[in-house]
């Protein structure tokens, strides 16, 4: 294949990227958004082995074939509820293949034409020494945090904040020496200097997302992804591959618009929440710290309810994930739609520990697109609802964040479930959620708890209300 086709082919792949992109920001096209972007994968992987001057032809076929068959066995394998868990592990790896490149380059700048003999001897460009210590600084920090994001998720690690005194002190000054040895690499070429910055960066990785409580999870992810795209691009620099530095550029910067927004979902400012995030994990079953009267119910009475309301706003939360009851949960809400009852689903843009955890377990278990809003789309309608249904959803319910100055979670905005005639509460206990803080409406007149599994709490009401 010649270098004018190669690129051609190059440019080809970066548009299905795009328009990959741009499919998956909606259910209807996402299946042909998922197709382009497998298309253009290809056609990047055919191009790369079809350049001229390829070698090691086998071995890299090997690694695609061993590598596309663990991928495929991870694939069917893993449980809808720990694809957060998943995400960040493959971040984790797309940190580090750009620090191995970036190592491999280093090591033999003549194999990737960036270097120059200067008075008979080889030197890197200065271009490229710049490109590649800011692709394997931002790639080693992917790392590593990735890695510590994947063990919060996975609960390996904790998912309280871990902090000490001058953590913050410490980070950036890890950060300013960062940029220091780059500036001392460019104009030395010193191998030490270079490994000294992948050390740094990946302490730095794990030292930033440390601190990090569960609920900015979510925001990690996806400011992790964000990583990873630039990575790519700045290693694309290094390997003169347009498609890398097009597709890294697309990642980075969708994953940073993205962040944007689930900070402004959480009404936190990004600063804010690499600074130390708030919230860990408390552990299930933990009692609300509360003196005050709770209405518990059961699945025969919550059937009764639903029964007899005209309209049920689902409220989708983390609990449904980690139960599995999606399925059950459509099947009820048919149940519902065949009685005249008018259902929907509201998604809050941090429910879940990912952005569009809830939209995917809801899409798997075929709940129809026109029935799933987004909170700004439906938050109005609550105080002309009957019943508002929240099946394992905990701080983004909390009527404390608009009512309560000294809470962690004020000023986040929320989905109004209080206003709702009645308010069904699924969820294992009364224990509290990410933030730490119990929720206020557990406590309110119009709360009903049902306390329980939430798979088996919606197949109890199926029951209920076919008979």
């Amino acid at each position: 294949m010649s270098l004018a086709l190669s690129q051609f082919c190059y440019l080809i792949s970066a548009v299905c990227s795009i328009l990959a992109l741009r499919g998956l920001s909606g259910p209807e096209s996402a299946k042909t958004g998922l197709r382009l972007g497998i298309a253009g994968m290809v056609l990047a992987i055919l191009t790369t082995l079809l350049m001229p001057g390829m070698h090691s032809f086998f071995l890299i076929v090997l690694g695609i074939a061993i590598g596309g068959a663990v991928g495929a066995g991870i694939a069917l394998k893993i449980e809808m509820t720990a694809l957060p868990q998943l995400v960040a592990a493959f971040h984790s790896l797309v940190g580090l293949a750009a620090v191995m490149i970036a190592g491999a380059a280093f090591g033999s700048p003549d194999s990737y034409h960036i270097s120059e003999v200067i008075n008979g001897a080889t030197r890197i460009h200065p271009g490229s020494l710049v490109e590649m210590s800011l692709g394997v600084a931002i790639g080693a920090i992917t790392f590593t945090g990735s890695i510590i994001a994947w063990g919060k998720l996975q609960g390996v690690i904790t998912g309280k904040p871990v902090v000490f005194k001058g953590q913050h002190p410490i980070n950036a000054g890890l950060g300013g020496l960062l940029l220091v040895l780059i500036i001392l690499l460019v104009l030395t070429q010193s191998a030490f200097l270079f490994w000294l910055i992948v050390l740094i960066a990946l302490s730095l990785g794990v030292l930033m997302i440390i601190p990090i409580g569960g609920a900015d999870m979510p925001v990690i992810v996806s400011m992790l992804n964000s990583y990873s795209g630039w990575a790519a691009a700045g290693i694309g620099f290094t390997l003169q591959n347009p498609l890398l530095i097009i597709v890294g550029a697309l990642v980075g910067a969708s994953g940073a618009i993205l962040s944007y927004i689930m900070c402004k979902g959480m009404n936190r400012s990004f600063f804010n929440v690499i600074l130390g995030g708030f919230g860990g994990e408390v552990a299930a079953g933990a009692a609300a710290k509360s003196d005050k009267p709770v209405k518990i119910g059961s699945a025969d009475d919550a059937a009764f309810i639903l029964k007899n309301a005209s309209s049920v706003i689902i409220v989708p939360g983390y609990g449904m994930a980690v139960a599995q009851a999606q399925h059950a949960l459509r099947e009820m809400a048919d149940v519902l739609k065949k009685e005249g009852v008018k259902v929907r689903y509201a998604i809050h843009p941090v429910a879940g520990r990912m952005p569009g955890h809830m939209n995917v377990l809801l899409a798997e278990a075929n709940v129809p697109y026109e029935d799933v809003l987004e909170l700004e789309e439906i938050n109005r309608d609550f105080a002309q609802t009957d019943v508002a249904f929240v099946i394992g959803a905990n701080d983004i319910t909390n009527p404390a964040a608009k009512k309560d100055p000294a809470s962690p979670i004020y000023g986040m905005p929320i989905l109004d479930v209080e206003a709702a005639g009645t308010v069904l509460f699924v969820k294992r206990s009364l224990g509290s959620g990410y933030a730490g803080i119990d929720n206020e409406l557990f406590f309110y007149d119009n709360t009903m708890m049902l306390l329980g599994d939430a798979k088996q709490m919606c197949e109890g009401i199926i029951k209920a209300l076919e008979h």
